[in-house]
């Protein structure tokens, strides 16, 4: 029976081996980015990588996701790897879908590439035969938080119950087995080294906004009208009046959008909607930050005359990783990378991310519950 540091190199010459294979899967990831919920073709092509490689999966978890298994048929824990499969939105994006500015400028593409790389490495060098327990190779969908009205929709419809990929898994229970679970990111950070791990992430909600006020001619009749930009733009001016209110170590971070201001030129903008995240550090930060945004948006629909409704939506909890698993992974980092390439300082880290939380209002007078 081989020893650990036998099989890990057994491990590792596998991957190597197919390496170039793997590149190309994360190029062809890169070439054909989807918003979450959406991942359509990439769920696809994995799930084609998938049978390529022989590991059992299911599919359609969350509507795009998959959950491969890799099982040594002896006790022990299930450890998850996983990979997100959604893009982001990002105009001028070097490799930006022209149709929809989608685009992997998050790194996920190298994810699921990374994810297959553990699977490939594990089944292809027979280390499994010497393991127990199980590897459960897990795409998630919708990590990425955007396209809060279009998510909102698909909850409203009964597809989904959570914005985001990871929660539905939870609801769903396709995590209910998975003991542990890592992911590997990328960054452009030159300082987090070759290899970061640890370090915090923000916690977050979600909001979908709806302003509304009175169409009529903006040229002939403005005054028989209640404009809803107005009432937007006002409520933006008060949110950017909150920022002096927030404590530097709580990493408080709201950046709305409007996502339609009107419907034409001529007519006074009578439905007017934004969409946000309101982030910070803490649970107690954020949602008292939350309270000040709806404060503010209240304020700028009351302002013109109009109204606002606010649907408050599950975002991530602030992140807490194992210190144990931490540690553990930073040895096996040592040995591929040197000490010197690893981050000193985990704290800093990812600081201004975010992933997992649970909390669900809606109200016509922005109050939330």
């Amino acid at each position: 029976m081989a020893n650990t540091h036998e099989l890990k190199v057994a491990v590792q010459a596998e991957i190597d081996r197919r390496g170039d294979e793997l590149i190309q899967v994360a190029r062809t990831i890169l070439d054909n980015p989807e918003p979450g919920f959406r991942e359509h073709k990439t769920s696809k092509y994995v799930a084609g990588k998938l049978q390529e490689f022989g590991i059992p999966f299911e599919d359609g978890i969350a509507i795009t996701g998959l959950k491969g298994m890799l099982d040594t048929g002896k006790p022990g824990p299930t450890v998850g790897v996983m990979g997100e499969l959604d893009s982001l939105k990002v105009l001028g994006h070097p490799h930006a879908d022209p149709e929809t500015a989608a685009a992997h400028a998050c790194g996920h593409h190298c994810q699921i590439a990374m994810m297959l790389g553990v699977g490939i490495g594990l089944k292809a060098s027979g280390a499994l035969d010497q393991l127990s327990g199980r590897v459960a190779l897990i795409a998630v969908p919708a990590e990425e938080y955007i396209e809060i009205e279009f998510r909102d929709d698909l909850r409203r419809e009964g597809k989904i119950e959570f914005l985001g990929g990871k929660p539905e898994f939870i609801r769903l229970g396709a995590l209910d087995d998975v003991d542990l679970a890592m992911m590997t990111h990328t960054s452009s950070n030159p300082e987090e080294g070759r290899i970061a791990f640890g370090g915090t992430n923000n916690g977050i909600v979600a909001k979908r906004i709806q302003f509304l006020g009175r169409a009529s001619h903006a040229g002939g009749a403005p005054h028989a009208g209640i404009n809803a930009l107005n009432a937007a733009m006002t409520a933006l001016s008060a949110i950017h009046a909150q920022r002096e209110t927030y404590r530097d170590q709580d990493t408080v971070r709201i950046h709305p959008i409007i996502t339609q201001g009107g419907i034409a030129v001529s007519s006074v903008p009578a439905d007017v909607r934004m969409e946000t995240y309101v982030r910070a550090k803490s649970v107690d930060a954020f949602l008292s930050a939350s309270d000040k945004v709806d404060r503010a948006l209240r304020a700028g629909a009351m302002s013109v005359g109009g109204s606002v409704k606010i649907t408050t939506l599950p975002g991530y909890l602030p992140i807490q990783s194992d210190e144990s698993m931490l540690e553990l992974y930073s040895t096996n980092a040592a040995a591929l990378v040197g000490e010197d390439d690893q981050p000193k300082d985990r704290a800093g880290i990812g600081r201004n991310k975010e992933r997992n939380l649970s909390l669900d209002s809606e109200a016509n007078d922005g109050v939330v519950a």
